[in-house]
Parts: structure tokens; C-alpha cells; sequence
């Protein structure tokens, strides 16, 4: 298996402006655009220097051998993971790459029985969902220099443990088809994305088996399931800093959970039903105040929510993508796109509008997983500038890692 680097040189400044999977996961069609949905998007020129943005790819990280399906930061490392089972590693800093090429080629800390869906970090601990039904903790060992380091299999969700409990109680069991049961606490389809609560006590998982379940990452104990949470796939789930839960499902529907004061389970609140195909991808504000959706239907929806209740208000909807969204993030008041037109959109929230700075393009397949933080290895110059990385991960099997100039 070989890992190499490549090197971009030059800025780009831009004033802008089908593959398909099982039907139950994230859907590569594209659907007419929501023309009853008003746009949030003003003509760069309208916001003279806040709309200009320069950006450039750093670097291009090979050595997946198919498609990467997930990516997360956590401290100086970025791990990605995909549908060849593979869990990796790299260096945070896009700048070492080139210096500490031969490295990398031994960057897989973990391997899985089935593809790699999602991945979060808790502590010394990295969680991974995986096609299987299965999460999977694994304990993080040192990691500099790189050198075949395997990272320890801690747990595998659920627990044996936890399974025998359940056994042993008939009222556990729940039919999953006709003559087949289970205990509540197994997802029985793909476990396609995971989330971990404000104050890391609690790991949020969903599931093509339309299931909403909630671990104790203490004991790693399955302390609830929200059985038929949607009528189809969940394919997406945001948690915000107040415990409000957002799922998004092939079924077309956000809906919001809350555990309310007195109440041990989860309730649903809200539906937001304006998007006309499946949704592939929810993100928050960093104040938690907005919530970003993407779906088949090329639009990125953007929703206000009330500070007197669990109201949802519909502001309107970015367009720009020729084909599904299927992923995004945020940070401050950036917002970035990953479509199945195999580009990333970078939009930015300006006094209740929005503009798009720049279009990245470069990836040779859609872009199934974003990242992205504030830019901590640019030297700084004179520019009054903010720097951001981006890390996208694509079905082309590549991982891409950019540079974001936005003016202030």
C-alpha cells in the first residue's frame, strides 16, 4: 500500500457562484431545488471585503484504498475512516507532511470488520460506528513516531454485558422482522453516524435501522432507544450544547428530541418537513442558535431556533450545488458544503445573509465528510485575515486537506 503527498503552490480567489447508493444511506440523485424556499444568498459585491476569501490545497493524503467515509480532529491528529475497514491516523499539521512522508505509510491504528461510518474522540478513547451494527471503542496509544501502532479493541456496543442483562427480561426483546427478535439495545442495520453530548457523559448513535440510541460512555451502558425515531434510514445527527438532539433521516424529516425536566426518555418536540427528498447531513452553529440541513434536493436549509420555546423557524436555503449535499460543518460563521458534484462550497453568514466565498474543487469523486478548525500553523502576516483548514474526505478515496484565507 503506498501513501504520498502532493503540494499545491498557489492561492485561488473565487467570486461564485450520478453515482448511487443503497437506497437507505446518504443518496448521490439529485432532486429539483426548492423553489418555494427563499434564498439566503446575496451577490458577493454586496458586502465588499467580507465576501472575498482566498484558499489553496495543501495537501492530498493517499493511502485508503476506498472510498472515506468519515474524518474527525481531535488534538494534533486527524483520523479518517473508510470502506476498506481501515481506521487512520495523520499528522494535523498539513505543513509536516512533505518532511515525514515515509511515516505515513504506517498510519492504520485500526481495523474493523466492515466499513468505517463514523468516528469521534473521547479522552483517550476513539468511538467508531461501522456497517456492521457495531460501535467500537478503541484505547489511543502513542502515536509519534508513527511505527505500526495498533490501537487496543476496549468494547464493542453493545456490550456483552449489557446483552446478557437484557436477555434475561422478555419485556427486552423487540421483533426486528417477523419471527426475529432482539434485545432493544442492538442496532440491527448500519450504524451510520455517531455524536457525543456537551459534557461527553453520553455517545448519540443512529442507524439505518431508524433507532435513536443513547450510551453511557462511563460503563459504555445502553441507556435508552428510540424505537422507530423515523420511517426511514437516519442518516445524520447533530447534538447542541443544551441537550436537544437533531436527527435527519431518508424519510425527509428533521426531527428534535429533548429530555424534558422530570422525564427519563427522550421526546420529540419538533418536525421540520420542508426539504422534498432524503437528508444526508444536519450541522450547528457553533452558539447553537442555527441548524444547517443538506439533502438530495441540492439545498442546504438553514433553521432559527426559538429562545422562548422548541419552535423552528425556516430562514431560507443556500444554493450553488449541482448535486446532493452530503456533508457539512461549521465554524464561527463559515459554513462549509460537500456535494456529490464532488466540489466544497465555503458560505459565510454576514448580518443575516449569506454569501459564498469560494468553490473547492480538485476531489475526483463526491465529497462524503468534512472537518474544519481555525488555521493554527499559517504564519501570521500582515493580511487581516482569518485561516482556516479543511479536511475533506471523498469517494475518489482521497483526503484533501485546504487552506481558507477569509478577509475580517
Amino acid at each position: 500500500m503506498q501513501t504520498s503527498t502532493s503540494h499545491s503552490s498557489s492561492f485561488s480567489n473565487e467570486d461564485s457562484e450520478h453515482d448511487h447508493y443503497d437506497s437507505r444511506s446518504a443518496s448521490f440523485s439529485s432532486l429539483p431545488s426548492l423553489p418555494r424556499v427563499p434564498g439566503l444568498t446575496v451577490h458577493p459585491n454586496q458586502l465588499n471585503h467580507l465576501s472575498s476569501a482566498l484558499h489553496q490545497c495543501i495537501t492530498t493524503l493517499t493511502g485508503h484504498t476506498s472510498y472515506i467515509f468519515s474524518l474527525t480532529l481531535a488534538g494534533k491528529y486527524l483520523y479518517t475512516g473508510s470502506s476498506d475497514n481501515e481506521i487512520r491516523v495523520w499528522k494535523r499539521n498539513p505543513f509536516s507532511y512533505e518532511a515525514d512522508e515515509e511515516s505515513l505509510a504506517n498510519n492504520v491504528v485500526a481495523v474493523g470488520k466492515t466499513a468505517v461510518k463514523s468516528l469521534v474522540v473521547l479522552a483517550n478513547q476513539l468511538f467508531s460506528a461501522h456497517q456492521d451494527c457495531k460501535i467500537r471503542i478503541w484505547k489511543i496509544k502513542a502515536q509519534e513516531p508513527f511505527k505500526n501502532i495498533k490501537y487496543e479493541k476496549v468494547a464493542t456496543l453493545p456490550t456483552l454485558g449489557d446483552r446478557t442483562k437484557k436477555l434475561l427480561n422478555p419485556n427486552n426483546q423487540v421483533e426486528i422482522r417477523r419471527h426475529k427478535k432482539c434485545t432493544w439495545v442492538h442496532h440491527v442495520d448500519t450504524v451510520s453516524a455517531i455524536a457525543l453530548s456537551q459534557d461527553q457523559s453520553l455517545l448519540y448513535s443512529v442507524s439505518w435501522d431508524r433507532t435513536l440510541k443513547i450510551w453511557q460512555t462511563s460503563d459504555f451502558k445502553c441507556l435508552e432507544s428510540v424505537t422507530n425515531a423515523h420511517d426511514d434510514a437516519i442518516n445524520a445527527i447533530a447534538v447542541s450544547y443544551d441537550g436537544d438532539i437533531y436527527t435527519g433521516s431518508a424519510d425527509k424529516k428533521i426531527k428534535v428530541w429533548k429530555k424534558l425536566p422530570g422525564d427519563k426518555k427522550h421526546t420529540l418536540v419538533n418536525t421540520l418537513e420542508k426539504h422534498i427528498s432524503g437528508i444526508n447531513a444536519l450541522a450547528l452553529s457553533p452558539d447553537g442558535l442555527l441548524l444547517y440541513s443538506g439533502a438530495c434536493d441540492r439545498s442546504i436549509l438553514v433553521w432559527e431556533k426559538s429562545c422562548d420555546d422548541d419552535s423552528m423557524e425556516l430562514l431560507g436555503a443556500l444554493r450553488g450545488h449541482s448535486k446532493a449535499i452530503l456533508c457539512l460543518a461549521t465554524v464561527d460563521d463559515l459554513i462549509f458544503s460537500g456535494s456529490a458534484d464532488k466540489t466544497i462550497r465555503v458560505w459565510r453568514r454576514v448580518e443575516g445573509s449569506y454569501v459564498c466565498l469560494a468553490v473547492l474543487e480538485g476531489h475526483q469523486g463526491p465529497v462524503k465528510c468534512l472537518t474544519a478548525a481555525a488555521d493554527a500553523y499559517y504564519p501570521h502576516n500582515s493580511m487581516p485575515s482569518s485561516n482556516y483548514l479543511v479536511y475533506s474526505g471523498s469517494l475518489d478515496c482521497d483526503i484533501r486537506v485546504w487552506q481558507v484565507l477569509v478577509s475580517n
